[in-house]
């Protein structure tokens, strides 16, 4: 299975037309610094949560560096959501100068 990856600088792009984006990193690590809008799902309730990004348009995947959002792009679309891992993650996202939120709430 062949996963979709992008860049930060396209991630940016798809989120100012409203893409949705959601987070596998830890609690932590996500109310630490994240991208402003994503949903924080940390990767081990993903598999409890699937159910929430199945038919309703492609979910963007986000970690610190793109490993676990990669586990959890082939997860989710072994069960039909159509995924995009972002390359590099928030390390690249961050390292770009792009802007980030705290705090915030988990799905």
């Amino acid at each position: 299975m062949s996963i979709i990856e992008i860049s930060v600088a396209e991630l940016e792009t798809a989120l100012s037309a409203g893409a949705r984006l959601i987070d596998v990193r830890e609690t932590d690590e996500y109310q630490a610094g994240h991208v402003a809008g994503a949903v924080h799902v940390a990767l081990g309730s993903v598999p409890d949560r699937v159910h929430a990004f199945q038919g309703d348009g492609t979910t963007y995947v986000i970690c610190k560096v793109g490993g676990r959002s990669l586990r959890a792009c082939e997860f989710l679309a072994q069960h039909g959501v159509e995924v995009v891992n972002v390359a590099g993650g928030m390390v690249a996202w961050i390292a770009g100068g792009r802007p980030i939120v705290s705090g915030g709430q988990s799905l």
